[in-house]
């Protein structure tokens, strides 16, 4: 199941990603501690670049009823989350060989010190938020 998620997490981002464990037991989800429960890649440079090109201008674009992303998804201190319910919107994924849709998040860290100076980077970077 895990080794499904690293290998599109892989296709997508071009490199290997690392995989998370479990820091304490739940047992209402029946999970251990020090169980994979996922997988997350940190991307700079080159690689980040191309990403958030391909992000915005080709992945952004096939989502369902696209208009544009918040402004209200900054976490205090410049940085911007969003998340991704399909990872089937990035070119690098065959529809036909995937086993379960699966969703990411995707955290753009800037470096701002504030919401404001966050979005206006952002906006200067042509990432695509709403009209209000």
């Amino acid at each position: 199941l895990l080794e499904d998620a690293v290998k599109t997490l892989r296709q997508i981002t071009g490199q290997h990603p690392s995989v998370r464990h479990a820091k304490k037991s739940i047992a209402n989800f029946k999970l251990r501690e020090g169980m994979p429960v996922g997988a997350m890649c940190t991307l700079r440079k080159a690689r980040m670049w191309e990403f958030y090109d391909r992000l915005i201008n080709t992945a952004m674009p096939q989502i369902r009823d696209f208009r544009g992303m918040p402004t209200n998804c900054f976490d205090g201190r410049g940085n911007y989350t969003i998340g991704i319910r399909e990872q089937i919107v990035f070119p690098e994924i065959n529809i036909d060989k995937v086993a379960k849709i699966r969703g990411m998040n995707v955290s753009i860290v800037t470096s701002a010190s504030t919401d404001e100076e966050g979005l206006e980077l952002l906006r200067n970077l042509k990432f695509p938020f709403r009209r209000n």
